[in-house]
């Protein structure tokens, strides 16, 4: 017997839509815009030069401003505050030089290579040198990572970036001119990276859409007595790279310390867990793999009324509060109020921003004071972790978009913006989560919550 008279489990019609994503590029005027606010916050900030750092993992940053990572290797972009850049790039990567969505001069730099090719080129210190880093400059160094333990007074300061890079750029132009700049693409209040165009909004609902196709295809198909290989293949669409690693998990999750999928067959009652990521979007599931409470262990029958209808109510609680101008520290104490992270386990913040990465940075935490925003786009992220049961997940995401981004995205891609309402309204009246008028999901998933994965035409609605 569910509690919450709010909520309740029903045979509802899955969410269906006709129109498939397709890939929408960036477009020239998107670049030229993230460029100029670039520039624009380099002269705010006093800094003569922007550095930003980037690896296959931790390259969201630097494609902000050039269109591409760097694969399996290292590179630099060199950003000058009159808009002048270098790229400095290893041994296979210099071709792409000529493909950056900015104009750059290519400085080639061995050290960035991987490990024992030939080494024919400039030192770092060499290639810094020659795009243009001086002694007394005031230099910025962005990574991905914000680090809060910055300790000024004493004239010491955390980055996020590898040591022998710092130390060369701190030895050219002194290291009292050097200071942390990740903030400026991801800070959660500020940030250049948290706030989208209609065009990237665009681009980014394509991965998203890929990432909720994949995981539908997933639960429609599973079943007990296939493998945990043969389910993650539905997860993997069009090609596209992932923003994280693919996981379809049963039963005990990572013994001997194996994260990938397995050929491990699936058993019913089996707690299981399943995620994929793509550029705009993560897609998960947690649940069991069960028709009915008959299927769970016996001391797990009561799962629905212990976790998942609790987390249905904070879940569709997150979703119908986020609206451009509501406080991010207001939804956190939302959800700790529905479920209490000491009773229920959550640890990571409540939803946080997406693009490129999985995880940009996140406005929800205690006492936050930083408010929605038209464009944003969010992440519902919120992991139950009961003793003795197994989880209850369902991420995705949503926009924010004020009603001139609405007309934009309505002229300028009506594809995606018929996929949005759709979505919307499938929320609505079928699962009676109410986005408000400026939200739309990202998702086909949104909302979305079978507690048991066998039964496939039973999951959870808001009665109003």
């Amino acid at each position: 017997m569910i509690e919450n008279t709010q909520i309740q489990l029903a045979e509802l019609p899955q969410p269906q839509f006709s129109q498939k994503a397709e890939p929408i590029d960036l477009t020239k005027d998107t670049i030229v815009w993230r460029y100029q606010q670039v520039c624009e916050k380099m002269w705010e900030r006093g800094l003569d030069v922007l550095i930003v750092y980037a690896d296959r993992e931790h390259g969201g940053n630097f494609a902000y401003l050039t269109g591409f990572v760097p694969r399996f290797e290292e590179a630099l972009l060199v950003l000058h505050r009159n808009g002048e850049a270098f790229l400095l790039l290893g041994n296979e990567m210099l071709c792409m030089a000529e493909y950056s969505r900015i104009p750059v001069k290519a400085v080639h730099v061995p050290q960035f290579s991987l490990p024992n090719q030939p080494t024919s080129g400039y030192s770092l210190g060499e290639a810094l040198k020659k795009a243009g880093v001086r002694k007394a400059y005031r230099i910025g160094i962005a990574g991905w990572k914000l680090l809060k333990t910055e300790r000024k007074e004493e004239g010491y300061l955390n980055f996020d970036v590898p040591y022998y890079i710092v130390h060369s750029v701190g030895y050219l132009a002194g290291f009292r001119c050097i200071e942390p700049a990740t903030d400026l693409f991801v800070d959660p209040a500020r940030g250049l990276r948290v706030r989208m165009n209609a065009n990237e909004i665009a681009h980014y609902e394509y991965g998203s859409s890929l990432a909720s196709e994949g995981m539908r295809s997933l639960l429609d198909h599973i079943k007990p007595g296939m493998t945990e290989l043969e389910l993650a293949s539905f997860l993997e669409q069009e090609g596209q790279p992932n923003t994280v690693q693919t996981i379809c998990a049963s039963g005990e999750r990572f013994t001997d310390a194996v994260v990938s999928p397995r050929n491990k067959v699936i058993q019913r009652g089996d707690r299981f867990s399943a995620t994929v990521g793509y550029a705009g979007g993560l897609t998960n599931r947690t649940a069991y793999v069960a028709e009915d409470e008959k299927d769970l262990p016996e001391k797990e029958k009561d799962y629905v009324q212990k976790v998942a209808v609790p987390y249905f109510q904070a879940m569709s609680s997150w979703y119908e509060k986020i609206e451009a101008g509501v406080c991010a520290g207001a939804i956190y104490e939302l959800i700790e109020k529905i479920v209490p992270h000491e009773q229920y386990g959550w640890t990571l913040n409540p939803g946080h921003f997406i693009a490129d990465e999985e995880w940009l940075s996140s406005p929800f935490f205690p006492y936050s004071s930083i408010h929605m925003g038209s464009g944003m786009i969010l992440q519902m992220d919120l992991i139950l972790k009961v003793p003795g049961y197994g989880g209850c997940n369902a991420e995705d995401g949503v926009v924010i978009m004020n009603a001139s981004l609405q007309e934009q995205m309505r002229h300028q891609y009506p594809k995606v913006w018929k996929r949005l309402n759709s979505r919307k309204e499938y929320m609505k009246d079928v699962l009676g989560i109410c986005l408000k008028e400026d939200v739309f999901p990202m998702s086909d998933l949104c909302g979305y919550v079978r507690p048991y994965l066998l039964n496939k035409t039973v999951n959870f609605c808001l009665k109003k």
